[in-house]
């Protein structure tokens, strides 16, 4: 089963990782659809911090309506049966599945892998 492995210390604040994410899922030049947010932390201690989904489940494990499913290890949001009530959001432990008022339906990280593939100093990567 994939993993994204995050190494905050080689994080370069580029944010290309925000722009791929909402270009790739929203056609959308706007990085707060992105289901990666880059946390900056200046000017003390100097650091980025990684936020995105750790695909823990709790998401799926409280949805009334079932509108989460799981497939190889990832948790994805079903538009289609989402009545966006939120519950997914508030049972969240890292804070990475939350709403956009242009989308109908929670975002979170569906494990796609572009962010990976445009981080050119290695902060994210695979594991298997």
């Amino acid at each position: 089963m994939k993993r994204l492995l995050l190494y905050k210390e080689k994080c370069t604040g580029c944010s290309l990782c925000e722009l791929i994410c909402g270009l790739v899922h929203f056609k959308d030049n706007n990085p707060k659809k992105s289901a990666i947010h880059i946390e900056r932390k200046f000017p003390e201690p100097g650091t980025f911090e990684i936020h995105i989904c750790n695909q823990c489940g709790a998401c799926y494990r409280a949805c009334p309506n079932e509108a989460i499913v799981q497939r190889d290890g990832v948790y994805l949001i079903d538009p289609e049966k989402c009545t966006f009530c939120g519950i997914c959001i508030d049972e969240c432990p890292l804070k990475v599945c939350f709403t956009h008022r242009e989308v109908a339906y929670p975002i979170k990280c569906d494990l796609c892998g572009e962010c990976i593939s445009v981080c050119a100093p290695g902060a994210l990567q695979w594991s298997e």
